[in-house]
């Protein structure tokens, strides 16, 4: 199967759809070669607008939103399902490229448009392939070729729309549906208030005492890799804080589009569930034009202190070569040729500064699902060796880590891939936000160091959402 996908497509017009006519011709084009029964994807371009600002006005009833916010890169809103996957189990990253390839394969998108408005199956992985327990937790992966999508790349910007004909729906009613929407959206007041982000957010009330939790599991830890059966072991901790209010996740992404510029912010939320919210400063791989690309970062510290020193340090050195050369390897043994810079980079996000290598190589005829099943997780996230890593981190965690640090992303029509590392990230439910995070511990790692890391990557996630605290810390 080709890393790329081919809609079908039609003779199209030369010229972008600017008009309703234009847009019913192209519909009708589409439905023709349906023969009246698939998916047709409309897309129409809007002046520019802010995907996010826009997102809750996109919405309208329907039970799926996604935000992906890349800006200056790229900027992704979507909502409802035209298709979806949910499922667990080792074959996951093969089936949800499967889906991805037949979802994108069987589409109708009788229209040309630029990279930023191609049709996307949006990707969200759990850290585990499984659940502990059927039935507890989120699937392995969640895939959906959204109902509506809105992107935004520079100055530009398109809405698209994608439904299956047949019944009521048919290339007309979808047409107008598509026209309708952009000319509501257009009307609309730019970037609505409520979407920005210098509103402070609700009080903390209360937040869950985490500290001596993640002493005993960090001393035990520190046991496997001190005694050689671990070379490294990354221990997340969660930390649960009750808001005066219940709070909308597009105020907290809009608080960290201010404070974390050179992340990527994220949105993934379900019918009447939680939303997974985050800005990840990791990137797992991405796909542009048949060249990918896969960041290292390891190794941090406050930007307040001498940023330098990370360079310096021979623990946070070791941490973060381990990463390189697992992320090397894992390329190698797919039969790419990986390059990587000789020295790491220092990358700051937010207020945290990070050991950073970027690591690039032709994908050939690799199939961009298949290298992230290979390289997730990465030893930044789970440790070495990798097998006896996660049975660690299944037996001293206790707590299901979901969508933490797992891939989250999409993969668009003509193969182009992102998937970042969802880190940096929080589960907000009504009046209940979960925030996680961990540390890597290698040979030389000590306990209060750690603990001071992840204290040190909540506190600034909790100032970076603005939420103010005005309880005291004590078990929910």
């Amino acid at each position: 199967m080709s890393s790329r996908f081919c809609p079908l497509r039609v003779q199209a017009p030369s010229s972008v759809t600017t008009s309703f006519s234009d847009l019913l011709a192209a519909a009708s084009d589409g439905a023709r070669l349906l023969e009246g029964d698939g998916v047709l994807s409309l897309a129409i371009p809007l002046a520019g607008r802010d995907p996010m600002a826009l997102l809750s006005q996109l919405e309208q009833g329907e039970r799926f939103r996604f935000l992906w916010d890349s800006a200056p890169g790229l900027c992704l809103a979507a909502s409802g399902r035209c298709n979806s996957l949910d499922l667990s189990g080792p074959r996951r990253f093969e089936l949800a490229q499967r889906f991805s390839a037949v979802s994108l394969g069987r589409l109708a998108a009788p229209q040309p448009c630029p990279p930023l408005a191609r049709p996307r199956v949006l990707l969200a992985f759990s850290f585990f392939d499984s659940p502990l327990q059927e039935g507890d937790g989120v699937p392995g992966v969640q895939a959906v070729l959204p109902r509506w999508q809105l992107s935004r790349q520079g100055r530009h910007c398109w809405l698209r729309l994608q439904r299956t004909l047949g019944g009521d729906v048919s290339a007309r009613s979808l047409a107008e549906e598509l026209w309708e929407q952009a000319q509501r959206l257009t009307a609309l007041p730019a970037d609505p208030s409520a979407q920005q982000g210098d509103a402070p957010g609700p009080a903390i009330l209360r937040s869950s005492a985490w500290q001596e939790g993640y002493r005993s599991v960090v001393e035990r830890g520190l046991d496997l890799v001190e005694g050689g059966e671990l070379r490294k072991l990354v221990l997340a901790v969660r930390q649960q804080l009750h808001l005066a209010q219940p709070l909308d996740p597009l105020q907290l992404l809009a608080q960290l589009r201010q404070r974390q510029p050179g992340s990527c912010r994220f949105l993934w939320q379900q019918a009447s569930g939680s939303a997974l919210v985050g800005a990840s400063p990791e990137r797992l791989l991405t796909v542009r034009q048949g060249q990918l690309r896969s960041d290292a970062l390891a190794g941090t510290a406050p930007v307040d202190t001498d940023a330098e020193q990370l360079l310096h340090s021979d623990k946070d050195r070791r941490e973060h070569e381990l990463v390189v050369e697992a992320i090397t390897s894992v390329l190698q043994e797919a039969g790419l040729s990986p390059r990587r810079p000789r020295h790491p980079r220092l990358a700051r996000h937010g207020q945290l500064v990070h050991l950073h290598t970027p690591i690039t190589s032709p994908l050939g005829d690799q199939l961009p699902l298949a290298i992230a099943a290979a390289l997730h997780p990465t030893p930044a996230v789970a440790g070495l060796p990798r097998r006896q890593a996660m049975a660690a981190l299944r037996s001293l965690e206790p707590f299901e880590r979901g969508h933490y640090a797992a891939p989250i992303g999409w993969i668009d029509s003509e193969g182009d891939t992102e998937l970042r590392v969802a880190i940096r990230s929080g589960s907000l439910q009504g009046q209940r936000l979960e925030l996680t995070a961990g540390a890597g511990l290698v040979c030389g790692s000590a306990v209060e160091r750690e603990l001071a890391e992840v204290a040190l990557k909540l506190g600034v996630l909790q100032q970076q959402l603005d939420l103010p605290c005005v309880g005291h810390a004590s078990q929910p």
